[in-house]
């Protein structure tokens, strides 16, 4: 019953969590391949990114929020990067250190909802782990920024960098998996 609930709802929007991943890893590379890029500048990627990626989540959860059981948790994470975007674009010169323990508990909160949703969906959709494994490198992610914060911001860029890529390409990923087995269920 609920895959037949589910399926449409995954046809319509696979496409916006590879969008999701796809900006990660236009993030991620940014941060990698750009490691002398200022701090301010940084911070504004950071601030976009969080933006549209919370943009996305928010749209998503307000339009499926009648079939989505749980839209409440999407619906949260969308604003919590709404406003990670919000204060970063706000107050650049005094967000360096805050911003660390910001994206640290953004990552954690994320990767959290992400684990949740995993075991949410894990009896309409197979493959779930994906969607795991990425909220386990976010929190992961999350965790290492808390305990070295004193790390230059050189590391933190690659750090984030390799978070953006590898949470964006396991997004895809799980996209495109969710995208198979929607047709396959409506087939």
């Amino acid at each position: 019953m609920m895959q037949n609930i589910a399926a449409p709802i995954v046809q319509r929007n696979w496409w916006i969590m590879a969008l999701r991943g796809l900006f990660a890893v236009i993030f991620g590379l940014i941060a990698l391949l750009a490691p002398g890029i200022a701090l301010l500048a940084f911070i504004y990627v950071f601030a976009a990114y969080a933006l549209v990626d919370g943009g996305i989540a928010v749209i998503t959860a307000i339009q499926e929020r009648e079939l989505l059981y749980r839209w409440g948790w999407i619906l949260f994470e969308g604003i919590l990067s709404i406003l990670a975007g919000i204060i970063a674009f706000a107050n650049p010169a005094l967000t360096a250190l805050v911003l660390l323990y910001f994206i640290a508990a953004w990552a954690i909160v994320t990767g959290l909802m992400e684990i949740v949703a995993a075991f949410a969906i894990r009896e309409f959709v197979s493959r779930e782990w994906v969607l795991a494994l990425a909220g386990i490198v976010s929190v992961a992610f999350g965790v290492l920024l808390f305990f070295f914060p004193g790390a230059g911001i050189l590391s933190i860029l690659w750090l984030v960098g390799i978070y953006g890529i590898v949470f964006g390409l396991l997004f895809i990923v799980r996209a495109f998996q969710l995208r198979s087995w929607a047709s396959s269920v409506t087939a």
